[in-house]
């Protein structure tokens, strides 16, 4: 297993004293798929901090050498496959050190082996003893041209499916129909998983917003860095051949109804994916915010850092119905009087415990 991480121009020093949990997303995938393909490629965004770490079986650690990017003290660690480690110590000391508030990282991508179960990743994950981090979805991708062949040849569909939260269907531009292939996989995944996210792709092209957040340029440095220039250099692919996300923000005056708000984490609009944002709630004597993150079925609720802005709160995902999803959003952050109801607080406080 390597950690590596990626090297940036520093960002404007945050004002709020407090760090939100950094997001541990899981690349999963057989032997082949491409999730190197994909890892690279969304390494290539210009504006996030990404952590690694690649797990590979044996000694050679041949898949850190694929790894493209900004690349700083590359660190190995023994252990084959990361869900057959004798305990969770060799992801956590790797997951602590990545976690360390002066890199100021916006994710950290596992990239397992291609003989790891997404089950078993996505509950070291879950049950991580990191502090700082929490899971940011278990991304399963998948080789079209031969899934059929060699992942999927049974009559009940294999367990894989019930841990993604995005599925990508990678190198579509190898069979004769992608539509019917990509509904085929698609059909698969909902007997296990009807909450997963299912794109297609080819060569791993997909929007890295799906996965974590992108800064804008103004959030950035005025001076271009290796990754910025990197990515120019890049041969682009035609817009068909690139997954790209939607996104609808909101943002509202006032205090919320917890139990409205979890309403909508619980059960995200027609094409969301990932919702984050900040929620204020009054109490008898006090307001208090929140941050609010949902990844697939996954909520995370954590207590906001200090001068927090609240209310805001934004979907991303695919192919989005942009006013039926801000309506949904604005009604959720509808502004409320008096203290909050106690049963949606319950509830809010129910998720902020299992957060933790």
């Amino acid at each position: 297993m390597n950690v590596a991480q990626t090297k940036m121009v520093p960002r404007v020093p945050v004002t709020c004293g407090a760090v939100q949990p950094i997001p541990v997303i899981a690349l999963t995938g057989y032997l082949g798929a491409g999730k190197t393909t994909l890892l690279n490629h969304v390494l290539r965004s210009p504006n996030a901090r990404i952590g690694v770490v690649i797990n590979d079986f044996g000694e050679l650690n041949v898949d850190a050498g694929l790894v493209t990017g900004q690349v700083d003290e590359p660190a190995s660690i023994a252990g084959g496959c990361i869900c057959c480690l004798p305990d969770e110590g060799g992801l956590d000391l790797a997951l602590a050190r990545l976690a360390d508030p002066k890199l100021r990282l916006d994710a950290i991508i596992v990239e397992a082996s291609g003989l790891a179960d997404p089950v078993a990743v996505s509950r070291i994950i879950r049950f991580s003893g990191v502090d700082g981090v929490r899971p940011g979805g278990i991304v399963d991708v998948i080789d079209a041209a031969t899934h059929f062949d060699t992942v999927d040849r049974d009559a009940h569909p294999p367990a894989r499916y019930g841990a993604a939260t995005l599925v990508v269907v990678n190198k579509l531009d190898q069979v004769a129909d992608r539509a019917d292939t990509l509904q085929r996989i698609e059909s698969r995944v909902r007997e296990l998983n009807a909450h997963a996210y299912v794109v297609g792709a080819t060569g791993g092209r997909i929007d890295p917003a799906l996965l974590y957040d992108i800064a804008t340029a103004a959030q950035e440095s005025g001076q271009l860095t290796f990754r910025e220039l990197l990515f120019d250099a890049e041969p682009h692919a035609h817009d068909h051949d690139h997954v790209h996300a939607d996104s609808v923000t909101v943002f509202t005056d006032g205090c919320v109804d917890p139990g409205a708000v979890v309403d909508l984490l619980e059960e995200p609009p027609t094409g969301v994916y990932r919702m984050k944002g900040t929620i204020a709630v009054r109490y008898r004597s006090s307001v208090r915010m929140y941050t609010v993150n949902v990844v697939g079925p996954s909520v995370h609720i954590a207590v906001a850092p200090p001068r927090a802005a609240a209310n805001n709160l934004v979907a991303i995902g695919m192919e989005l119905d942009t006013e039926a999803v801000r309506d949904q959003i604005r009604t959720a952050l509808a502004a409320t009087s008096g203290a909050a109801p106690a049963q949606g607080v319950r509830r809010l406080q129910r998720y902020r415990r299992l957060s933790i």
